[in-house]
């Protein structure tokens, strides 16, 4: 594309912050440590999670940079950066977290293939640009369209990124058309991030944002964006990122059988302590974040102690000071909420926490329950073992 390019190699990479804990160096794929995780509402743009799949992109001429939008409607366009900021422009509130986010701990039930994450292969960030289905209006497709009049029922992203996977080809994800002209899914063609236009790493110039749906739908480094009949038949759409069942493998599996995943279920972590920390006996702060996906609210989350036999309901908050309901129209109905508990802790204790969504949804008690093959969606309770310190004695001394 004119003004912007994928390299071959990755010789031209983006500086990034020394604190991230690199899963995998080419292509770079990184996540904060858990506590620096939760220091803010809104994460940093450096700690952010990395996600890439090849090379990142180059501008070399912004002023050359346009968007086409095509394929079933009466007329294509290209639109430059400055035809997108002639639009409304929205800010968003959203969450992005990577279907593979707590794949580590699922890789200890059964190999699984893909990036080993922890717990932060996610953030919550404050997305700025057009509504995608203000965009949309620019073809003639009308807000709240399932169809067109010939035939679109799907909007394929298509990247400048090249992958492996697509031999070469581009990284590609589609949504709904209903949803994309739905303004209430807020879906976004975003060239800020935090107040600050985009870097390299998280789509500069322009990248698309669908609040609620795992990462791997949210595209970057934006080239096209196609009105499909069907879905995307790219890579991550129809080879990855479904969820199967614990028994189904490498030999057995047929992907058409499965859709691809879209909302990302109820989840929460512990970001205050390790898997295994070591606490003076008596009272920890237990705190992490929660989140859903589909605009869902956090009910409630639970924290218990003993296994799972007694919980304790943690508080929860998004913003310091302003009270935080499920339902309420004040809460960013896209964003983590964090939450705290202060637990009497015994000596040498597994600490659990779970969450539940404002649909009632849950999280499932075990993670073997939802092992599948590619390790994605590990929403299982959160553990971690703490041991109490050993008392200071004058033998210590």
């Amino acid at each position: 594309m004119p003004g912007i390019r994928g390299p071959s190699d990755y010789s031209r990479e983006p500086p990034r912050h020394p604190i991230l804990q690199i899963n995998a160096k080419e292509p770079f794929n990184a996540e904060p440590p858990r506590g620096a995780l939760v220091s803010s509402f809104i994460t940093p743009v450096d700690l952010f999670y990395k996600r890439n799949h090849g090379p990142i992109p180059i501008v070399d001429d912004i002023g050359r940079y346009s968007v086409s939008v095509r394929g079933l409607v009466k007329s294509s366009i290209q639109l430059t950066m400055a035809d997108i900021k002639k639009l409304p422009k929205y800010n968003v509130t959203a969450t992005l977290q990577c279907a593979g986010n707590r794949r580590t701990a699922m890789s200890k039930v059964r190999t699984v293939r893909g990036v080993g994450w922890d717990i932060s292969a996610l953030g919550n960030a404050t997305w700025g640009g057009a509504k995608l289905s203000d965009v949309l209006e620019l073809v003639g497709i009308p807000k709240l369209t399932e169809v067109t009049p010939y035939g679109g029922k799907h909007v394929e992203f298509v990247s400048v990124d090249m992958c492996k996977e697509e031999k070469g080809g581009p990284y590609k994800a589609s949504i709904p058309l209903s949803q994309a002209t739905n303004p209430a899914a807020d879906v976004l063609l975003a060239y800020e991030m935090n107040g600050e236009v985009l870097n390299r790493d998280h789509g500069y110039p322009l990248r698309v944002v669908v609040p609620g749906v795992i990462g791997a739908r949210s595209v970057k480094w934006l080239d096209s964006i196609d009105i499909l009949a069907e879905e995307c038949q790219g890579f991550f759409m129809q080879k990855d990122y479904k969820m199967f069942p614990p028994s189904v493998n490498w030999d057995n599996i047929n992907w058409d059988t499965r859709k691809p995943q879209m909302d990302f279920p109820v989840q929460c972590a512990i970001c205050s302590l390790e898997d295994v920390h070591v606490v003076n006996q008596g009272k920890v702060t237990v705190s992490g974040y929660a989140v859903s996906g589909g605009g869902r609210g956090i009910e409630r989350v639970d924290i218990s102690v003993d296994g799972g036999k007694t919980w304790v309901e943690a508080d929860r908050c998004q913003k310091p000071g302003v009270p935080y309901s499920s339902d309420d129209l004040t809460s960013e109905k896209w964003a983590w909420v964090f939450f705290k508990a202060d637990i009497e802790v015994p000596k040498n204790a597994e600490i659990i926490a779970k969450a539940v969504d404002s649909a009632a949804n849950v999280q499932p008690e075990n993670v073997e329950v939802i092992w599948n093959l590619r390790g994605i969606l590990n929403t299982s309770w959160h553990r971690v073992h703490v041991r109490s310190a050993s008392p200071v004695t004058r033998s210590n001394l």
